[in-house]
């Protein structure tokens, strides 16, 4: 069996997260306390929905809740991964689980993401479901060039991210070609051109961190491929204006021998897409 753990990112928050999880590392809340200025544990659990939708709180806490259940799996079950995939924010929680950079670090270098992001121009996301990926391309190009594909998440479900006023004609556009048009609940157009300058100043950022290689395999969200030795840095400054390449990601994972994918974290977005993943694979491929 080929262990494998994911974590989640923004869209998964919800009031309430980690709250088993808090009293069991005392010494990493506190840590994180000390870098945030404030309670993280407050934030999770008395924050209102609309409080953890901005970005620089929904991303903080998405990491010390993804760290913290992962250094709970491993303690309960004794078990390290084999691999790691985290999705768009979950990407940090998988590189702390990999040995990138320790607990601190990873928090500072996403508190400053959460920044970083929160200042790009504003805009929102929705997730298209049950039209292709090259069709939505051509929809997009029609009629809302302004709207980028952010996030290929698996067969017949894909986000894009743009002006707020453009996602709002889109349902109007694809017609019956698309199940539905969802609104998400986040605080911009992440993952698309309108976070580049977002993406120039961390990178930045980063060059005053010295990332080690991961220990374990982590899956970048750009490549859909496994991080070298030196690439940590210049991956996560493209990842925040590049799409999230979920499904390819999965499906290089589920080639792994006997693989068993586990996802660790608050709620169960990323099981059911790996569900949606394994199910085409087995449509193609009996079988896979």
């Amino acid at each position: 069996m080929t262990l494998i753990h994911v974590f989640p990112g923004q869209g998964s928050h919800r009031p309430g997260i980690g709250k088993d999880l808090f009293p069991r590392f005392p010494h990493l809340v506190r840590q994180a306390d000390s870098v945030l200025g404030r309670s993280i544990t407050d934030l999770c659990l008395n924050g209102s929905a609309e409080e953890l939708t901005d970005t620089r709180n929904t991303q903080t806490a998405m990491y010390v809740v993804g760290a913290l259940s992962y250094l709970d799996a491993v303690r309960t079950t004794g078990q390290v991964p084999d691999a790691v995939a985290g999705h768009s924010l979950g990407e940090y929680v998988a590189l702390f689980a990999a040995g990138a950079f320790d607990f601190l670090t990873g928090l500072e270098i996403v508190v400053r993401r959460g920044e970083l992001m929160a200042q790009a121009p504003a805009g929102g996301m929705a997730a298209v479901m049950g039209a292709e990926p090259e069709r939505i391309r051509e929809v997009l190009a029609r009629h809302a060039p302004g709207v980028d594909i952010a996030n290929l998440n698996a067969p017949g479900q894909t986000v894009v991210a743009g002006p707020a006023d453009q996602l709002k004609g889109l349902a109007a556009a694809f017609g019956d070609e698309a199940g539905a048009v969802v609104p998400l609940k986040v605080g911009g157009a992440f993952h698309s051109r309108y976070m580049a300058d977002a993406a120039e100043e961390f990178d930045a950022f980063l060059a005053q961190y010295r990332l080690g290689p991961p220990r374990i395999e982590v899956v970048s969200n750009v490549t859909a491929r496994p991080y070298g030795p030196d690439e940590p840095a210049g991956l996560l400054s493209r990842q925040i204006a590049s799409p999230v390449r979920w499904s390819e990601s999965v499906e290089y994972l589920l080639g792994h021998p006997d693989a068993e994918i586990r996802e660790l974290g608050p709620g169960q977005v990323l099981t059911g897409l790996v569900a949606q993943i394994r199910a085409a694979r087995r449509a193609l491929s009996p079988t896979a």
